[in-house]
């Protein structure tokens, strides 16, 4: 069975709230726009089939008003030749006619009205199957969005803090290390002046590097981070 049983049900349904309840909006509203979609059709085929018999029935009303007014004719030509009894089968014939033109142009009345019911019910149907078409592009643009947004925040949890550390702890142990290389060396003797002063510009160095080691990592985590956030905002 279909989402809807009758056009009715489809001219009387609340997309939005529909799609609010559903576990799965995006598959709803496509299952919506294929049976819009499909009693579309029926309706435009049952309007055409309506129109091709009115027409066929048009053609019927005019040749019996034609018959109308040959026998109408007949009649009257009985009557001056003094044939009557002519002239009453003449109008019977006419009566015959007369009737069934009455009949077929109630039936042609009848199509017009059921024209102009598909033709509203068409309209009806079209305009809610474009309310569904922009729903549904607004539901597809929700989801890229969505989409792009998580990717982005697992991004960003991704970024490995764990190697910039890993060189920290390499620069600070190269440190403890060349300090303890340093006391080994100086073990037992006093350290001269110029030992002090080599061992202070090296101290500097040292730290100059991992301060800029600190610098140009925490910048390219920072663009990296503004670029990630830009995209989030994207819609």
């Amino acid at each position: 069975m279909g989402i809807f049983t009758r056009f009715r049900d489809i001219i009387g349904s609340n997309i939005n709230s529909m799609l609010d309840r559903a576990e799965d909006p995006e598959k709803l509203i496509r299952l919506m726009i294929q049976e819009m979609e499909d009693t579309l059709i029926e309706l435009k085929v049952a309007c055409a089939g309506v129109m091709a018999e009115s027409n066929r029935v048009r053609h019927q009303l005019q040749t019996s008003e034609k018959r109308i007014h040959y026998w109408e004719d007949r009649a009257r030509l009985a009557v001056t030749r003094g044939k009557d009894d002519l002239a009453r089968e003449a109008l019977l014939e006419k009566r015959r006619f007369t009737q069934r033109s009455e009949l077929l142009a109630d039936e042609i009345s009848r199509h017009q009205f059921l024209m102009g019911q598909y033709r509203e019910d068409i309209r009806q149907l079209e305009e809610k199957l474009k309310s569904a078409h922009d729903k549904e592009r607004e539901l597809v643009q929700r989801h890229i969005h969505a989409t792009r947004k998580r990717r982005a925040q697992e991004e960003i949890r991704r970024i490995d803090h764990s190697d910039t550390i890993i060189k920290f702890e390499e620069l600070e142990n190269r440190i403890d290390r060349m300090e303890a290389e340093a006391g080994l060396v100086n073990f037992g003797h006093k350290p001269n002046l110029e030992d002090e002063l080599q061992r202070l510009e090296m101290d500097e160095e040292i730290e100059n590097e991992l301060r800029g080691l600190k610098t140009t990592t925490i910048d390219k985590m920072e663009e990296r981070v503004e670029a990630l956030e830009t995209i989030i905002d994207e819609k």
